[in-house]
């Protein structure tokens, strides 16, 4: 199985669909599925019905997104950019294509 180029907590931008252009953070990955779920893009309303600690109404949550639809966006040049792996101190890092720079913290 491949190797995901997109890690909760990583900035993306949503290439097609409904939410087209929008940036978020990524909340979740499903590895297994190929998908993430990134803040504040593919909205969803859900009707919740109470229990003992919800009061119960219709909630707004975001939905999961192939992966094949979202790209990275480069802390460093803050363009949506293509991975690379390099190898760094014997571990296999992202590096942005654009400026060669390392994506992982270490």
């Amino acid at each position: 199985m491949q190797k995901l180029k997109i890690k909760k907590g990583d900035k993306v931008v949503v290439l097609s669909g409904k939410d087209k252009d929008k940036k978020g953070k990524v909340l979740r990955v499903y590895s297994a599925d190929r998908k993430a779920v990134v803040e504040s893009v593919n909205i969803v309303k859900k009707h919740q019905r109470p229990t003992q600690g919800f009061q119960g109404g219709i909630i707004d949550r975001p939905m999961a997104l192939k992966i094949s639809k979202l790209m990275l966006v480069c802390p460093r040049c803050n363009k949506p950019v293509r991975v690379g792996r390099k190898l760094v101190d014997e571990k296999n890092v992202r590096v942005c294509r654009k400026c060669k720079e390392v994506i992982d913290k270490q």
